[in-house]
């Protein structure tokens, strides 16, 4: 079945741009809907809660949304539970101000407004991961900055910023659980694919379901084996910033190969 996902970014913005369905109310009451998205992107959505799980970066936590088709104001998540877990049947459809449209009494993640606030401040993204992968965690508390050390984690080499979440709102529990906290994580992440969460995980974006996948299980380990190399002693070599572009142009163009493997091996189970 063909993935609605595969098409190119240019394609993706073009229905955005196009699309007629109105915004949330003003009111504050219930937005309506975008309408039913493509059975293909719901499986790509489900799959990709799954693969995470299975590549070590989500467990019980964590989630991954995806932009409606339909309408760029739109997206679509889980209702709150485990990634391994989640069927089409889970899947709820916010507007951007994490709005539900229709929750049904369904429980849904407290940090929500990560995915709606990261839409509204990147028109371009269409998928988003956020995770507490372990090998990533200590690159967010440490002065030792997280940089790409081998071709496969090329995108690193953009750069990786850290929210500080105290700078946004002082003392939390670190959860982004309001809108406000949302665009400040936004502000934090700019232009780039990545972005640290202080004592918390970290963000993956991308154009893409398969490329925010990619990014997000590269980056975890990618985040192991600089923490080896560093183990290792000595001065470490990393991509430099060309050669970090160089190597994401041609990666990129096979997405395609680990994305229809994890695909096969998580629907599977």
């Amino acid at each position: 079945m063909p993935c609605f996902l595969h098409r190119a970014p240019s394609i993706l913005l073009a229905a955005a741009k196009t699309s007629m369905t109105p915004a949330s109310p003003a009111s504050g009451g219930t937005p309506a809907s975008a309408g039913p998205a493509d059975p293909a992107l719901i499986e790509d959505l489900v799959a990709a809660n799954r693969i995470l799980a299975d590549q070590g970066v989500l467990d019980g936590y964590g989630h991954v949304s995806v932009r409606h088709p339909k309408n760029p104001q739109r997206y679509l998540l889980s209702r709150s539970r485990a990634p391994e877990l989640v069927t089409a049947e889970d899947i709820m459809e916010f507007d951007l101000d994490s709005t539900p449209v229709d929750q049904r009494g369904r429980t849904m993640y407290l940090e929500r407004f990560i995915h709606g606030e990261i839409f509204k401040a990147r028109p371009e993204v269409n998928a988003i991961v956020h995770s507490h992968s372990p090998s990533v965690v200590p690159f967010g508390v440490s002065n030792v900055p997280l940089r790409p050390i081998y071709h496969m984690s090329a995108f690193l080499a953009e750069g990786v910023p850290i929210f500080e979440i105290r700078d946004a709102a002082g003392m939390t529990d670190l959860l982004v659980r309001d809108p406000q906290l949302g665009r400040a994580l936004a502000k934090s992440l700019a232009a780039k694919p990545i972005a640290l969460m202080r004592g918390h995980g970290s963000v993956v974006v991308g154009d893409t379901v398969p490329v925010a996948v990619y990014r997000a299980v590269y980056t975890e380990v990618n985040a192991r084996l600089q923490a080896q190399a560093i183990g290792l002693g000595g001065s470490i070599i990393y991509l430099e910033t060309e050669e970090g572009r160089l190597a994401t142009t041609n990666i990129m163009a096979t997405i395609g190969r680990p994305w229809e493997l994890w695909k096969r091996k998580a629907l599977a189970r």
